[in-house]
């Protein structure tokens, strides 16, 4: 996707019914992105429980997120795993074993 096409997703309403708020996490268990309904989110890191906590918004299958200390990232899902800052993150219970 190029930069134009993630400005054109960024002027489109963000998707409030998506189906993606659930918890993500990658093979390790070592991130946790719990995507909570109402558009909030909380990271886990390890052993350290909410890390980085802030807004995120889903526009078709991208999600963007804007934590409370002012860094943004982005991310992308794919046939039901998110790839989001040279991350794979798996639904709970769908990671593979």
């Amino acid at each position: 996707m190029t930069q134009n096409d993630k400005l054109a997703l960024m002027q489109q309403p963000a998707d409030t019914e998506h189906p993606y708020a659930a918890m993500w996490i990658t093979e390790d268990g070592r991130i946790r992105h719990n995507l909570l309904p109402g558009g909030r989110y909380d990271e886990a890191r390890g052993t350290r429980e909410s890390a980085y906590q802030g807004r995120y918004e889903v526009r078709g299958n991208y999600i963007y997120y804007w934590d409370d200390t002012g860094f943004t990232a982005d991310g992308e899902f794919i046939d039901d795993v998110l790839y989001h800052a040279g991350m794979v993150l798996y639904r709970d219970g769908n990671k593979p074993e």
